[in-house]
């Protein structure tokens, strides 16, 4: 059985599937912003499989570290092994400023068609709705990224036709003073970089068409197109589906759970 052979059903968890699947959306050279678990498996898995010369920024301010174990959060002093640059928060966030993110990768409560992302409050931001931990960061990020790739939990009051609150604009979002859903390239004017690119949920992989639409990309195995659309409050287009997710290889499993996760901090 070769390393690179792709492992068989009951043989990964659903969080390993998560973990190879944003690692796959990493491009060699690419300057990636991750921030704490999943995205932290991502790109130091993509780091050592398909993308050795990605960079990764996390949001405490390290630049382009390589540590030899998976810090805990991106506040952890091993995010600063071997970095270029081991600052703060001002200097990674001018890192966005000046456009030179590649890829993002955040995580929301609430995700509508349109790429909008909430994680500020569920129900609207009101007396009535629910707090949630705000932006921290969700926002800049996505804005100043040149494309962006969300990882959430697939359940139906998550992917809905409209977000309660916009804290990270998608592709399309309301105008002010109208609140018409326009392109965010005509609200964004010069500053426009781009936007979300994929999300990867628990089910399945979803794609931005043309027009800023979410669409179905693939399905995780066991997974119908249907289901996903079950689990979904507006009308999700799955007649692009592709087929199923890849699986992980033997070698990529390897490298998760003995290289980049040993201890266990986010594999269980």
């Amino acid at each position: 059985m070769a390393a690179n052979d792709y492992v068989k059903p009951g043989e990964f968890k659903p969080i390993d599937l998560l973990a190879v699947a944003a690692a796959r959306e990493v491009m060699d050279g690419e300057v990636v912003f991750a921030g704490t678990g999943l995205p932290m498996l991502a790109i130091m898995l993509a780091q050592l499989t398909s993308a050795p010369n990605a960079k990764c920024i996390y949001e405490a301010g390290s630049v382009d570290g390589r540590p030899i174990s998976l810090p805990t959060s991106v506040g952890d002093a091993r995010c600063i092994y071997q970095a270029s640059i081991a600052s703060g928060l001002l200097d990674v966030f001018g890192q966005l400023q000046r456009g030179r993110v590649d890829l993002a990768f955040l995580g929301g409560a609430e995700i509508d068609q349109y790429g909008n992302v909430n994680t500020t409050a569920m129900g609207g931001y009101s007396p009535m709705g629910k707090r949630l931990t705000g932006s921290g960061g969700n926002s800049d990020i996505n804005s100043l990224a040149k494309r962006t790739v969300f990882i959430m939990v697939q359940e139906k009051r998550r992917f809905v036709e409209r977000c309660s609150y916009i804290t990270s604009p998608g592709w399309r979002l309301p105008k002010w003073p109208s609140g018409e859903f326009v392109h965010k390239r005509e609200v964004y004017g010069k500053a426009f970089r781009g936007g979300p690119s994929a999300v990867i949920s628990n089910m399945g992989v979803f794609r931005f068409n043309d027009d800023g639409i979410i669409y179905l990309d693939t399905v995780h195995p066991g997974v119908t197109p249907e289901q996903v659309k079950d689990n979904c409050s507006f009308d999700l287009n799955i007649s692009q589906v592709s087929g199923e997710t890849q699986v992980p290889t033997y070698r990529e499993l390897e490298l998760l759970y003995n290289v980049v996760d040993p201890e266990g901090i986010f594999l269980p």
